[in-house]
């Protein structure tokens, strides 16, 4: 857990404070936003969403695309393949390539891809966004 304390400061450092976060109901992924929410100054109230907890590329698009137009930024805090999966299908191929060395080298639990989106959430699919930075627990 001092791991998702020590990304959640690295998101405060890098300016990337999510105004919705979306949790899966498992234990360990609650405890993980906890963690790392806690470290930063105003930590988003999450979401509770079964479809993260389903793991699979397509539940997680289902819950982003249900994102209101007024968020600008959406965390997802979830389990592998599904998040690691879909780190590869949302790039559009214009990444950063440390970046994408990062997820191609593979998704760690606790691990964080920041994603640029060329569309609304409601639109974000295949190709839709550029990876702009990757964070591993042990970074």
């Amino acid at each position: 857990m001092q791991q998702a304390a020590a990304l959640g400061a690295w998101l405060e450092h890098a300016g990337l404070m999510p105004d919705r976060v979306l949790v899966s109901p498992a234990r360990r992924a609650v405890q993980t936003w906890e963690q790392a929410g806690g470290a930063l100054p105003s930590a988003v109230q999450p979401i509770g969403d079964a479809r993260i907890h389903d793991n699979t590329v397509d539940a997680l698009l289902a819950a982003i695309r249900e994102t209101p137009d007024d968020v600008l930024s959406v965390a997802v805090v979830g389990h592998n393949p599904s998040i690691g999966e879909l780190a590869g299908v949302l790039d559009d191929g214009r990444s950063d390539p440390v970046a994408r060395r990062g997820v191609e080298s593979g998704f760690p639990a606790g691990g964080v891809a920041v994603f640029e989106l060329a569309v609304s959430f409601a639109a974000v699919g295949p190709a839709a966004a550029t990876l702009r930075d990757f964070r591993a627990p042990s970074d």
